[in-house]
């Protein structure tokens, strides 16, 4: 692939950008921070692998990536797919468990970093809107039942959404008042800072103020959990301990946080296109396949530093545009407060309430609960309301792999016999024009005696060959008067596979014997190299395909016209 720069967003830096970027920045960390650690008490992690995992991946994405305003870190929404996938291996909590977490962003660093190399960035565009719309809402689903135990000061349990819930129901009796009313508290500044305004600290004003509480008030002697210590130091890089057995089962785990990766960079890439003009050349900041690469490289670096798997944030960057963050400059600005806050101020935090975490992390999951675009899938049409809803279930009742999976397996199966039953039409001359039309689009139309005219909106394959014969032959069947010519009107084929072009050739023949002669329109250069190689040009005959519909017609001499269509009366 093409040469990759160091830092490429700093090609043609100009001296003028660095208050914005250094606003920006601090701008950044100060809502980084506190959602940072939140990841990380989502992924059962360490408060400091949030931090190692937000240096990581900033770092890395200044760079090699190409987005001037891209975000990278710990994200939310797929620190429970790692997390639930590694609990199935490991204790939590455990070593073992913070090895695996490091040993599964290592796999989805490699994976990001192929896709990025071998450009199969493509690969966002596979899954239909309904999917990504289902998962990431049953995402939501699965933080905000994890959470409610933490924020109503209860010790939860339940490996399952259904065994969580029962056991919120069963626990009520030991429910912590000052715990759910730091949570309230903390929710509703986050809240009202995104309402007034975006770039506003909301999430850190109210940790800051719930963790003075809690230390001036004591109240960790009165039930209310929090973080307790970090250790306060740089990582240190190293390969983390697990088995040829785990990896193998940390795999379907592996893929699918890429996938998520794959899915949330391309979102977040579309969301803001820019361009940055590099020394001798334009080189276009949303190209994503590089992007990927630079976050998969964050990856093995936060897996090497004993941290989870990072992600672009679509949140953060829209923060950073906001803020006028002219380049990666503002993401490295961002690191070094960071570092700062790592060496010198996390004894801060060990004041710091759960609950306040937890409250950040309903915030975020109700983000990931996109209401308004489930209202515009149904609007749509309901095989797609319904792929995002057996999306959303299986996701919260069975699994966000097996979420993943099922919904994928089903888009394929819809698409598949979409293309196996493809649309068609009986074309009608528009009256006093040569234009074939659909005789059901309000204009007044003529059909000619004796002639059908017939049109196929897809490729024919082998999925779809014994349908449309079977359709061109009810309508054959079923004309105003007895049919003599069959025209097709080719323009929507993209092309004709072996089965296709057999099936279609003995149908011609079988007209032929009927006296129905088969003529086609508008044929492709690409349709008309599968017409030679098999053979079914020599069927038709050369002399029988036209470039327009109503050449061929002309060549039968004058019919007799009939008025058709809604619109003849």
């Amino acid at each position: 692939m093409a040469k990759l720069p160091l830092l490429p967003t700093l090609q043609g830096y100009k001296i003028s950008w660095l208050t914005a970027d250094i606003t920006a920045g601090l701008t950044l960390v100060a809502i980084a921070i506190p959602e940072q650690i939140a990841t990380a008490h989502l992924a059962n992690m360490p408060a400091v692998a949030g931090f190692y995992a937000f240096i990581a991946g900033s770092l890395l994405f200044a760079l090699f990536g190409r987005h001037p305003r891209m975000s990278v870190g710990g994200d939310s929404t797929i620190a429970p797919v790692f997390a639930a996938g590694v609990a199935a291996l490991a204790a939590t909590g455990s070593a073992a468990y913070t090895h695996l977490v490091s040993a599964t962003a290592l796999i989805v660093g490699g994976l990001l970093v192929a896709a990025g190399l071998l450009r199969l960035g493509w690969i966002a565009d596979f899954f239909p809107l309904p999917v990504v719309t289902g998962v990431l809402a049953g995402i939501g689903v699965e933080i905000l039942v994890k959470q409610i135990p933490t924020v109503l000061g209860l010790p939860g349990g339940g490996t399952t959404t259904i065994g969580r819930l029962r056991d919120v129901v069963n626990q009520l009796g030991k429910f912590n008042g000052w715990s759910f009313g730091i949570a309230a508290g903390v929710l509703a500044i986050v809240v009202i800072g995104e309402k007034v305004d975006r770039k506003a600290p909301g999430a850190l004003v109210a940790v800051v103020g719930a963790t003075v509480l809690v230390s001036v008030a004591k109240l960790a002697d009165h039930g209310v959990h929090v973080v307790g210590a970090v250790h306060a130091s740089l990582p240190q890089l190293a390969l983390p301990e697990a088995t040829v057995h785990q990896l193998g089962a940390l795999a379907a785990t592996a893929v699918t946080v890429a996938f998520l990766c794959i899915v949330q960079t391309s979102a977040t890439v579309r969301a803001s296109p820019v361009s940055i003009q590099g020394p001798g050349e334009q080189a276009k900041a949303n190209d994503f396949n590089v992007d990927l690469l630079a976050v998969g490289t964050g990856s093995l670096i936060a897996g090497l530093a004993g941290s989870f798997a990072v992600n672009a944030s679509p949140p953060r960057t829209a923060v950073l545009g906001s803020a006028g963050a002219k380049s990666q400059v503002a993401g490295l600005v961002a690191v070094g407060t960071v570092v700062i806050v790592l060496l010198f101020a996390t004894s801060l935090l060990k004041d710091l309430p759960e609950a306040a975490l937890g409250a950040i992390l309903i915030f975020v999951a109700s983000r990931l609960f996109h209401l308004g675009e489930l209202r515009s899938i149904l609007r749509f049409g309901t095989f797609e309301f319904a792929l995002a809803l057996i999306t959303l279930a299986i996701v919260v009742l069975v699994g966000i792999e097996q979420g993943v999976v099922a919904a994928a397996l089903l888009a394929l199966a819809e698409r598949t016999r979409l293309a196996a039953r493809p649309r068609d039409a009986v074309l009608g001359r528009e009256i006093g024009t040569d234009h074939w039309v659909q005789t059901d689009i309000g204009r007044p139309t003529e059909q000619l005696a004796g002639i059908l005219v017939y049109l196929l909106y897809a490729p024919l394959w082998y999925g779809n060959a014994t349908h449309v014969i079977e359709r061109v032959r009810g309508d054959i069947a079923s004309g105003p008067s007895p049919v003599q010519h069959l025209i097709v009107d080719a323009n929507a084929v993209a092309d004709i596979d072996y089965t296709g072009a057999k099936a279609f050739g003995e149908f011609v023949a079988e007209l032929k014997q009927r006296g129905i002669s088969v003529s086609l329109a508008r044929v492709s250069s690409l349709v008309h190299h599968d017409l030679k190689h098999s053979g079914l040009l020599v069927t038709i005959g050369p002399d029988h395909l036209f470039a327009s519909v109503e050449e061929a017609v002309a060549s039968l001499g004058d019919q007799e016209a009939v008025a058709t269509g809604p619109a003849a009366t």
